[in-house]
C-alpha cells in the first residue's frame, strides 16, 4: 500500500476512535483538513475533545456506521475479526490500516524519538515532548494521554516523539532513531507468553536502531541486559543523570521519567540546565495522579491510570511522599481478569502505601469472564499480605497485616462504593481512584 495513502485519502473513518493512541492521528488529520468520523463503545473525554475539533463520532458499533464514501479506515487493534464494521469495511473493499501500521507510515517520514517501557512511557512522553518544545525544537507528538486537552502536537520540524506501545507488538512499526526504555516488567501477559517473550520484543525494535542512534534507559536494570548487550547504538545511561530543580510531580517513579527526558534533550543538544528547568516545571497529565477536587467533606480527589502492579506501587508511593501524614483511600478496578489472575501476587504486594483499599469488579475491556478470579479474591490476598513498615510509623511490625491497618473491601457496583464513600471520608483525607477502566466516573461523582 502505498505510503502517500494518508495524503491521499480525504475521509478517514476510524474504529475505535476514542482509544488514546487512535485517536491522536484523528486529531492530526483534521489539522491537516480531513475529514475525521468515526465510533467507539462509549462515550469519553477523548471523544469529546475530538468533537470540539471537527470529528464526527458515533457512540457504539454497527455496520450502518461505515461510510460508503471514505477513502480510508484505520481501526485499532483491540478490535476483534468480528467486530460488524470491520467486517463491513471488508466488504465494501475500503482500503484500511491499523493504528500501528498508520505510525509506521508517519515514522518514516520523521526523525522518530520512541519512548517505550512497562511504565512511565506517557509522562516521560509527556516530559521529553516539553523539554524539546520549551527548547525551540518543535516536535510533532503523539502521547498516550491528554496534555491539555490534546493527545497530539503538531510540530514544525523533523521530530516525532511518540510513545511507543507494546502491546501486540505494536511498536514494531515505528522507525526510531532514539529509543527510551523506562523500564521492563511482566504485562499484558494476554498476549505475551513470559518476561523473556517481552524482552524479546523491546529487543526487536531496539535492533531497529541505526548505528548512530541512541538506547536511552538505566543500564542497572537486570531485566534490560539482554536488549542493551545487543544493540549496535549507542547506550546512554539516564540514571546517571542529576536533576538540579524540584519536580512538581512527586514520587521516584518520576524522577527517574524525567532524568530520561533530560538525557533525551541532551542526546539533541539542549543545554542540561534548560533540560532541567523544562521538566521541574512539567505539572501531569490526564489521568496520571491527576488533581480532580474536593469532597463536601473536604477530602482531596485524585485520579490514575495505573492498572498494573508496578504502577499501582508507584502511585501510591509518589501520593504517600506528597501526603506523608494523611489517611488515603484507594479505589482500584482491577484490569482485565487475565492480568488480575497471573499477577495476583504482586498485586497484593502494591498496596502498601493506602491506608484503605477500596475493589470494584473486574473491568473485562476485550476479554469474556473468568469465574477463577475476582475482586473478592485480591481482596482476600491483599489481607493476607504482610505490610512493610511505613515512615509515619503506623505500622509497628513488618509481619503486620492490611486488617492491623485499614479495612479492604470489595464492593459489587460504583453506586455503593460513592454511597459508602459519601459517609466515610472525612476532611483532608485523600481519595484516589486508580485502574485503566471507568473507577474514574466514582471520584468525579464524589467531587460534583
Amino acid at each position: 500500500m502505498s505510503e502517500n495513502i494518508l495524503k491521499q485519502s480525504n475521509h478517514i473513518y476510524f474504529i475505535g476512535i476514542g482509544g488514546i493512541g487512535i485517536s491522536s492521528i484523528a486529531r492530526m488529520l483534521l489539522l491537516e483538513g480531513k475529514k475525521v468520523s468515526g465510533s467507539d463503545r462509549d462515550a469519553s473525554k477523548v471523544t469529546e475533545e475530538l468533537e470540539k475539533a471537527g470529528a464526527s463520532i458515533v457512540i457504539g458499533q454497527k455496520k450502518e456506521n461505515v461510510p460508503v464514501d471514505c477513502d480510508l479506515i484505520i481501526y485499532t487493534v483491540a478490535i476483534g475479526q468480528d467486530n460488524p464494521e470491520f467486517v463491513e469495511a471488508k466488504r465494501l473493499g475500503t482500503k484500511m490500516l491499523t493504528y500501528p501500521e498508520t505510525l509506521n507510515i508517519i515514522s518514516k517520514e520523521k526523525y522518530t524519538i520512541a519512548v517505550s517501557g512497562t511504565h512511565g512511557k506517557t509522562t516521560t512522553t509527556a516530559m521529553v515532548a516539553k523539554v524539546m518544545i520549551d527548547n525551540g525544537l518543535e516536535p510533532t507528538v503523539i502521547v498516550g494521554s491528554l496534555i491539555g486537552n490534546s493527545n497530539f502536537i503538531m510540530g514544525k520540524s523533523k521530530y516525532l516523539v511518540v510513545e511507543a506501545d507494546e502491546y501486540k507488538k505494536s511498536f514494531h512499526n515505528l522507525e526510531p532513531s532514539i529509543m527510551v526504555i523506562t523500564n521492563i516488567d511482566e504485562d499484558h501477559l494476554d498476549f505475551y507468553k513470559d518476561l523473556a517473550d517481552i524482552q524479546n520484543s523491546f529487543l526487536h525494535l531496539a535492533q531497529k536502531l541505526p548505528v548512530d542512534g541512541f538506547l536511552i534507559c538505566n543500564t542497572k536494570l537486570p531485566n534490560l541486559q539482554s536488549i542493551i548487550n545487543n544493540v549496535r547504538c549507542k547506550v546512554i545511561d539516564y540514571s546517571e543523570i542529576k536533576l538540579t530543580e524540584k519536580l512538581l510531580v512527586p514520587g521516584e517513579h518520576n524522577r527517574q521519567d524525567a532524568k530520561a527526558a533530560v538525557a533525551v534533550g541532551q542526546v539533541l543538544g539542549v543545554d542540561p540546565q534548560k533540560a532541567n528547568s523544562a521538566v521541574a516545571q512539567f505539572s501531569g497529565t490526564w489521568r496520571r495522579f491527576e488533581y480532580k477536587g474536593k469532597t463536601d467533606s473536604g477530602a482531596l480527589v485524585y485520579d490514575d491510570y495505573a492498572h498494573n502492579p508496578q504502577k499501582v506501587k508507584a502511585a501510591l508511593q509518589g501520593a504517600r511522599e506528597l501526603y506523608p501524614d494523611k489517611k488515603i483511600v484507594v479505589v482500584f478496578q482491577p484490569h482485565l481478569f487475565s492480568r488480575t489472575k497471573l499477577l495476583l501476587n504482586e498485586f497484593a504486594k502494591s498496596f502498601n502505601d493506602a491506608d484503605e483499599v477500596i475493589l470494584t469488579p473486574i473491568f473485562p475491556a476485550r476479554e469474556v469472564f473468568d469465574s477463577t478470579i475476582s475482586s473478592e479474591i485480591l481482596a482476600e490476598r491483599i489481607r493476607e499480605t504482610p505490610l512493610i513498615p511505613l515512615v509515619r510509623g503506623k505500622a509497628e511490625s513488618p509481619s503486620l497485616t492490611r486488617e492491623g491497618l485499614g479495612r479492604v473491601s470489595s464492593f459489587p457496583d460504583f453506586d455503593s462504593i460513592i454511597s459508602y464513600l459519601k459517609i466515610s471520608l472525612k476532611k483532608d483525607d485523600v481519595l484516589i481512584t486508580m485502574g485503566a477502566g471507568e473507577q474514574y466516573k466514582i471520584g468525579e461523582a464524589m467531587v460534583k
